[in-house]
């Protein structure tokens, strides 16, 4: 399994001199699975190059999982190259409403004033999928989703594939409910972070940003590494950076997050667009 990171920005794309190095894309992660399955993680700018990279090697089938239908976790949908190949399979995972079905959201961005072409045209073979409550298969992939804390409904990811485990929960505010000194069955997210290989985490803010904050859905450096530490983590990876946080603040915040978990002997590091983590 190889993971990609496409987009790691938070909120709103922030392109610019300051942010070229961890990039100004919003989220988008790709995970390619040793037998070709390509799963992609949201649907943020961060899309729009990954579906012009899938279009160039011939990817003709695509699972999508959508963490939750925020604007900055879909916006790239509408110029994601291969939707509009009609060769295409693309098969969309989000999460359950009693409002509206995954199809007549998504729909809603795809149609005036937002976008002038509606989806019901889209070439692609499009299938939209509640996400199930118990783990299911994906190809040569093994997924599992449940609800986090983050206003909305918001799921996390756990992939198990070619005997290595991701977690991704991008937007997360696991500090709502507690995370030091409870039992996992208590500490949001538990289900699908506990153990893995890699997590990606939302980490948009250092404490004293986090304080003036408190329920936006999204966690503090400090907090990140407790949830971490708490579920046995082998590697963390940063994710969700705030769209004001220049390269050089998101290094500050990088040395933050090694600090605090240098003495419980993890591995932490800041999420950079073109980023390729390889699982043995």
């Amino acid at each position: 399994m190889q993971l990609k990171i496409w987009g790691c920005r938070g909120s709103v794309p922030s392109p610019g001199p300051t942010t070229v190095v961890c990039g100004g894309n919003t989220s988008c992660v790709e995970l390619s699975l040793e037998d070709g399955t390509v799963l992609v993680l949201d649907a943020g700018t961060g899309i729009r190059d990954l579906g012009d990279d899938l279009v160039e090697r011939g990817v003709r089938r695509i699972h999508l999982l959508l963490t939750h239908l925020h604007l900055d976790h879909v916006e790239g949908l509408r110029f994601f190259g291969p939707m509009w190949d009609k060769n295409v399979v693309l098969d969309v995972w989000g999460p359950p409403s009693t409002v509206l079905s995954l199809e007549d959201s998504i729909a809603r961005t795809f149609s005036p004033p937002l976008f002038p072409i509606d989806l019901g045209v889209v070439p692609a073979q499009v299938a939209f999928h509640d996400a199930p409550r118990q783990p299911w298969k994906v190809e040569g992939a093994l997924v599992t989703a449940a609800l986090v804390v983050h206003p909305g409904p918001t799921l996390g990811y756990r992939i198990e594939a070619d005997g290595s485990s991701v977690a991704y929960l991008p937007d997360h505010e696991p500090a709502l409910t507690g995370i030091e000194e409870r039992s996992s069955d208590w500490i949001s997210g538990a289900a699908i972070a506990e153990g893995v290989d890699v997590l990606l985490h939302d980490a948009q803010y250092f404490e004293d940003e986090y304080e003036q904050r408190i329920g936006w859905g999204h966690s503090s450096v400090s907090d990140t590494i407790a949830y971490a530490q708490a579920l046995r983590v082998k590697q963390l990876v940063l994710f969700h950076h705030e769209p004001h946080h220049s390269d050089d603040v998101l290094s500050g915040l990088e040395e933050r997050a090694q600090d605090l978990i240098r003495q419980d002997g993890g591995r932490s590091t800041l999420a950079r667009e073109g980023m390729v983590v390889e699982f043995s």
